[in-house]
């Protein structure tokens, strides 16, 4: 009758207070079946096929850099990292979510953007604005945010400055000098070559 919390604390009380002969029993218990699993699991290994072998190895890869991930999201979290800045779009749809018609929230996410597709610039720039608006809030919070790890021996979680310039070969330094037409130019010489073929 009692929840499964307060039934493990029960559970657990009751194990440290068993004495060490009695828990040997467990102990015992517990080695033969890690045996048993390495065993099995040997087995199983054996049996797959190079491909199997690579897919498993990669997922595993996978979940133990998704769960790295997670852990370092809870962390940035528990210390306070400011919450990025939302796009125009996103005030948008913060602002007109529980009005928009559709049944599903991806059906009104979909009636959403296709709002958002047909605003025109003049109606788009208050949302836009707000955005500008909410990235300067987040550069002053990020800042103090980041000079408050620093005091606490974090820099590990504070962004790199300026990223180091790349060495330049001698090819990339000639395209470098050259500079690169714009699409509108590269969409005119196409329209002026045309009638000549």
């Amino acid at each position: 009758e009692i929840g499964n919390v307060e039934l493990v604390r029960k559970i657990a009380g009751a194990w440290r207070e068993l004495p060490a002969s009695q828990k040997q029993v467990y102990e015992d218990a517990k080695k033969a079946d890690w045996q048993k699993y390495q065993q099995q699991l040997a087995t199983y290994k054996a049996q797959l096929t190079p491909a199997q072998a690579a897919a498993l190895k990669e997922e595993r890869r996978r979940r133990l850099a998704k769960r790295r991930l997670f852990r370092i999201k809870r962390e940035l979290t528990v210390l306070g990292k400011p919450k990025r800045p939302r796009s125009g779009f996103n005030i948008f749809v913060s602002e007109n979510f529980k009005e928009s018609a559709g049944t599903s929230p991806m059906a009104k996410m979909k009636q959403l953007f296709d709002s958002w597709q047909k605003l025109s610039t003049t109606q788009k720039q208050p949302y836009l604005q707000l955005a500008e608006d909410d990235k300067v809030r987040y550069e002053n919070e990020i800042k103090s945010w980041e000079a408050k790890m620093i005091e606490l021996g974090r820099e590990d979680l504070v962004r790199s400055g300026k990223q180091k310039p790349k060495k330049q070969t001698p090819e990339t330094a000639k395209k470098a000098e050259t500079p690169k037409a714009s699409s509108r130019e590269k969409k005119a010489k196409l329209k002026l070559k045309k009638p000549e073929e």
